[in-house]
C-alpha cells in the first residue's frame, strides 16, 4: 500500500532538475535498491553456472526458493512504484535501473528460472479439456495467507 504513495515525494523535487546537458537519473527509494542490490548478487551466486536458456530447478521451502521469492517481490514491489509514478519520474528512475544495469540482471534471472514447460499444476476454475494448462494460459492468486 505504501508504494504507490512514495513517488509523489520525490515529484516535488522534480522542479530542481534543470535542464543540463548529462543524462539525469533518479534512484527509485534507496532502501530497495538497497536489498535488490544485495539479491541480485546472492542470485548471481545461485544461478552462475546455469546459462540463459536453460533453466535452474529450484526445490520448493528451500533457501534459494526463498531467496528468489524475495528478490521478485522486490521487483513487484518496484513496479508498483514504478507505475504510480509521473513520466517524468519514470524516465529519470528508467535511467537509474539502465546505469546500474537491473533490469538486464532481471531478464537473466528470469530466463534462466522460467521452466522450460511452465504447466500449470494448480486447481482451476474451469471444466478440464483437451488443452494444456500453463502459468500464461490461467490465472494465478498470489496471496499470502
Amino acid at each position: 500500500r505504501l508504494m504507490p504513495e512514495l513517488p509523489k515525494f520525490d515529484d516535488e523535487d522534480l522542479k530542481s532538475y534543470g535542464d543540463e546537458e548529462e543524462e539525469l537519473a533518479l534512484s527509485p527509494p534507496a532502501a530497495l535498491m538497497s536489498i535488490l542490490a544485495t539479491q541480485e548478487l546472492l542470485l548471481e551466486n545461485i544461478l552462475e553456472c546455469i546459462p540463459v536458456g536453460e533453466f535452474a530447478i529450484i526445490q520448493p521451502l528451500s533457501d534459494e526458493f526463498c531467496l528468489v521469492l524475495g528478490y521478485l517481490l522486490t521487483w513487484k514491489l518496484t513496479l508498483s512504484f514504478f507505475k504510480a509514478a509521473s513520466s517524468q519520474l519514470r524516465v529519470l528512475y528508467s535511467q537509474y535501473l539502465r546505469r546500474t544495469k537491473s533490469l538486464n540482471k532481471l531478464l537473466y534471472h528470469l530466463f534462466r528460472l522460467m521452466p522450460e514447460n511452465p504447466v500449470f499444476s494448480g486447481p482451476t476454475s474451469e471444466v478440464p479439456n483437451k488443452d494444456t494448462k500453463t502459468f500464461f494460459t490461467e490465472e494465478l492468486h498470489l496471496d499470502v495467507k
